[in-house]
């Protein structure tokens, strides 16, 4: 009876969301209504520990919104900021639009406003806004061909609010990604790091892509990764401007319109739980 009674009491600590859209994992803490954001360094990296944590490829907090819907903050699993992430923002909407009752969200992240819908099928689309091809603006260590950078292997860089280093292939599978992945995340020419994508053509308009992110390793699915592959690949001559993405994870579609990259996928909401609050505590 005890038991029983202490499963139906409310749990002390901080509530937090575990949700993965094409596998890509996020936890998603709720901040609206506080005083400030909650999420520290300290805190993002010992939550990002898949044995010590809960594990992640980013952790978003949902911050009340500023003549938005609602406001986004990301956060790799090493602790350091992420620009964007297209697959949170998916899901993180998914939720919102939710318990608003709603089809449609704006909302802002770094990169400023944003959309979101749902579409009849379940599937939630985000404007990720325009694609960064100045190299200034990716941004690049200095001035360069960034559909060209001078790289071995040839690779073309894009911002969607993080840097992307886009390699195209024969064969993505084959591709040694833990190897290649870290050497050109640290390369000089990204001085703020960046992520790493591999992509094939492997029918029209259609592209198997594979991601290395920066401070998060191998990803089964990257959102800002997808746009930018898509970009990369269109400004090429590869693809048109609607492609499906065959990641690990799952598929996404990306279609690069006039208003900006819209990203198309699955989202899912997998549990809820409890940070208690002796590891609050000990990583403030």
């Amino acid at each position: 009876m005890n038991q029983i009674a202490t499963h139906t009491d409310k749990p002390k600590g901080l509530r937090f969301m575990k949700m993965h859209g094409a596998g890509n994992d996020f936890v998603v803490i709720d901040s609206r209504g506080l005083a400030g954001a909650i999420v520290t360094p300290a805190l993002a990296r010992a939550l990002g520990d898949r044995n010590r944590g809960v594990g992640f490829d980013q952790l978003a907090e949902i911050r009340d919104g500023d003549g938005a819907d609602f406001t986004l903050d990301f956060w790799n699993n090493d602790g350091t900021r992420a620009g964007a992430c297209g697959n949170a923002t998916r899901c993180v909407s998914d939720y919102v639009m939710a318990g608003l009752g709603l089809d449609a969200v704006r909302l802002t992240t770094s990169r400023g406003g944003l959309a979101a819908v749902r579409l009849a099928d379940g599937r939630v689309s985000v404007n990720m806004g325009a694609p960064q091809l100045e190299w200034a603006d990716v941004p690049l260590a200095r001035a360069v061909d960034t559909l060209h950078l001078p790289l071995p292997g040839d690779p073309a860089a894009v911002g969607m609010g993080n840097p992307h280093c886009v390699f195209f292939v024969a064969d993505a599978e084959a591709v040694d990604l833990p190897g290649l992945g870290p050497r050109f995340e640290h390369d000089p020419l990204f001085p703020q790091r960046t992520n790493v994508e591999f992509a094939s053509l492997s029918g029209p308009d259609r592209l198997r892509m594979r991601v290395w992110e920066r401070g998060a390793g191998i990803t089964l699915a990257c959102g800002s990764g997808a746009c930018a592959t898509a970009v990369a690949a269109h400004l090429r001559g590869l693809t048109g401007r609607q492609v499906t993405l065959d990641l690990d994870g799952g598929v996404l579609e990306i279609d690069w319109r006039e208003d900006g990259v819209w990203m198309t996928g699955p989202t899912a909401h997998v549990y809820d739980g409890w940070l208690t609050p002796a590891f609050l505590a000990a990583h403030p």
